[in-house]
């Protein structure tokens, strides 16, 4: 028995322990986990001037690889740290825990409530500079991770901060290069960039951000003097709103910072995008809970006070429920308070019980205000008309509702359809919603019986985007996947009724196969979202090809799969599969079902916004939007790569 004592206890010294476990602090070493390197580095100038020090902000992508981060706030503070008797600069950059923001007097509103994060990147990072423009002095400090024995430290000072010249500059200046000793990939996306820009941009109005690509020789400023006003016009842009101009309260109670904006266009779902402190909280919280009590509140008080409610006789029979009100919803509720309590290190639900009376108090006082006055009327009868629609929509969907809950129906629904798996563990059990009874016949053989379920599609299910819920309920295929899956939808879903932890969607790679996926993906977005933001949601990956010489195989996912391994072979057969019903059963196991070499995509709600402006355009009735894009992204003259290549090994 191996001995086990003091002297087996590893100690991680100063950053190590980020470089040892970057998952604990970013997420991921994927191409999300790259991103927050930058996030944190913005996100604390932002909080600069979120906090009324500066006013602009420039974020550069470099040739190079590195990304910068210029603001002009107040500078990092350089002065040396009376306890760690080491400058600011070198305590922000190199301790954990540590910064600015744990009290109140330096920051009244902060983003960044760990002390981590410039450390974090710090510690991730081949190197970093920084240069600080405090008091007409300017000082540089520089850090890098060593590779010394076999071991490598992280964020080590190679240069302590040392003045450097005379500015008239203020602020801070960051500049790092992504470890690739961490992340495969350390190419930072200029769209994925643009987007968390213009996001902070809407919710800071009047701050300066500018982008620039020198990679790409791009560069944009972004500015909103109406803050999130632009933003839910920006929200709407590709839907169709029932009034103009969006309506708008703001308000301070209690140091914390209140402010929405809401619209309604003519669809059928809400969307509330939430922030807290510029940070976007997709998993709502205590907030959000607060917004959704006040409209509720008003709209009844408004419907009693307003309307001829009662003398309709099918209006007599309507009693309003807070999802009526929220039908067509677009809204954005940003809040700025101290002391933010998060649930879970991901930063996205607020648990604050406090913010939720202070956000009711702002939201009631404000929309009470707004449709008292005698010019708001219209605004109050047009979204009292389409909350009593949805009303009635409601009442005639309960019946379809009960159906899908019914056990009886469920399973009478079900047998002849899904395959069931034998074990009663919902942890480790999965479900393959597979398109074709062809493809799901093959799917069924090559399972494992114990763990994997298979629920093969016998046509299109409804695209939920352009219809109603009692119109989705009423569709048979949307149904069964329901009544499969366990957890109910809407208002009535329940996560811990999950039958399944992995819903995976299994489609051919061809134009049908991925409508179809589109089309279920915008289901459980619309209907059954934290199926999504809880990681239950992925996408099977058949292979497209496979590649076959006289005494091996391969199977290959994509044409750069494909080109790798074809580059050195001669003679071999190629292929193609168009679906998944040509595979046979041990294929399908082998490739896409077995958990120890199948391939998958989990399905992230990264940024809530643009999930809901691709859905929009893609799902959405709007034609315009869709060709546009196409338009605007499609290259009709590309030729195919692989068949060029082919073309030239052949040639040669």
């Amino acid at each position: 028995m191996a001995s086990y004592d003091s002297k087996d206890l590893i100690v991680l010294e100063g950053l190590d322990a980020v470089r040892m476990r970057p998952g604990m602090y970013i997420g991921t070493t994927g191409l999300k986990g790259l991103h927050h390197l930058l996030w944190e580095i913005i996100d604390n100038a932002i909080d600069e001037i979120a906090n009324g020090y500066g006013n602009k902000v420039v974020v550069t992508l470099h040739k190079d690889g590195t990304a910068s981060v210029l603001d002009n706030g107040r500078g990092i503070p350089v002065s040396p740290h009376p306890k760690l008797k080491m400058s600011g600069v070198e305590v922000v950059f190199t301790q954990l825990h540590a910064g600015g923001k744990f009290g109140d007097h330096n920051y009244k509103y902060s983003g960044g409530l760990h002390g981590v994060g410039a450390s974090v990147t710090n510690a991730l990072s081949r190197y970093l500079e920084v240069n600080v423009y405090k008091d007409g002095k300017k000082y540089f400090a520089r850090f890098e991770s060593i590779e010394k024995n076999g071991k490598i430290h992280s964020g080590v000072p190679v240069e302590h901060l040392k003045e450097v010249g005379n500015t008239t500059l203020k602020g801070s200046y960051v500049r790092f290069l992504p470890d690739d000793r961490v992340f495969k990939d350390i190419n930072f996306d200029y769209d994925t960039v643009y987007e968390r820009l213009k996001e902070t941009a809407f919710l800071n109005k009047g701050v300066h951000i500018e982008l620039i690509d020198e990679r790409i020789n791009k560069q944009e400023t972004l500015c909103y003097e109406g803050g999130i006003r632009d933003y839910v016009t920006s929200l709407t842009m590709d839907k169709k709103p029932l009034f103009v101009p969006p309506i708008y309260i703001e308000n301070e109670i209690d140091d914390t910072y209140v402010s929405v904006a809401l619209q309604y266009v003519d669809n059928y779902t809400e969307n509330i995008f939430s922030y807290v402190n510029n940070i976007p909280t997709p998993e709502g919280g205590t907030h959000e809970v607060g917004f959704k009590t006040a409209l509720t509140k008003v709209l009844n008080d408004f419907v009693k006070k307003h309307t001829k409610e009662g003398k309709d006789k099918k209006d007599k029979e309507i009693a309003f429920i807070g999802d009526d009100f929220r039908e067509g919803l677009v809204a954005v509720l940003s809040i700025k308070m101290k002391n933010v309590q998060f649930e879970g290190q991901t930063k996205t639900k607020l648990g604050n019980v406090e913010a939720r009376a202070r956000v009711e108090s702002v939201c009631t006082q404000g929309l009470t205000e707004f449709f008292a006055s005698k010019k708001n009327e219209n605004i109050g009868n047009i979204i009292i008309e389409k909350a009593k629609s949805a009303a009635r929509v409601r009442q005639a969907a309960k019946r379809a509702k009960d159906l899908a809950r019914s056990k009886n129906i469920e399973t009478s629904m079900l047998i002849g359809k899904l395959a069931n798996c034998t074990s009663k563990n919902a942890d480790i059990n999965e479900i393959f919603i597979v398109e074709g009874d062809s493809a799901g016949g093959t799917a069924k053989q090559g399972r494992d019986r114990y763990f994997q379920a298979i629920l093969p599609l016998r046509g299109k299910p409804l695209n939920s985007e352009k219809k109603r819920i009692d119109q989705v309920l009423a569709n048979e295929e949307i149904r069964t996947i329901i009544g499969a899956i366990g957890t109910g939808i809407g208002e009535d879903f329940k996560l811990d009724n999950l039958k399944y932890n992995k819903i995976i969607i299994l489609s051919d790679a061809d134009q049908d196969g991925m409508h179809i996926r589109c089309i279920l993906l915008t289901f459980f977005f619309r209907y059954m979202r934290p199926l999504i933001t809880n990681g239950n949601i992925y996408v099977g990956m058949p292979p497209l090809y496979k590649v076959t010489t006289k005494d091996k195989e391969w199977y290959c996912y994509t044409d750069e799969e494909l080109n790798k391994i074809t580059s050195n072979l001669k003679n071999y057969s190629l292929q193609r599969y168009k679906g998944l019903g040509e595979m046979s059963a041990e294929q399908l196991w082998t490739t896409t079902m077995d958990p120890a070499r199948r391939s998958m995509i989990r399905v992230t709600l990264e940024d809530a916004v643009m999930a809901d402006k691709e859905i929009t355009m893609w799902m959405g009735d709007d034609v315009g939007p869709r060709k546009d894009y196409i338009n605007k992204n499609a290259n009709f003259n590309k030729i195919d790569t692989f068949k060029k290549n082919k073309e030239d090994k052949e040639g040669n």
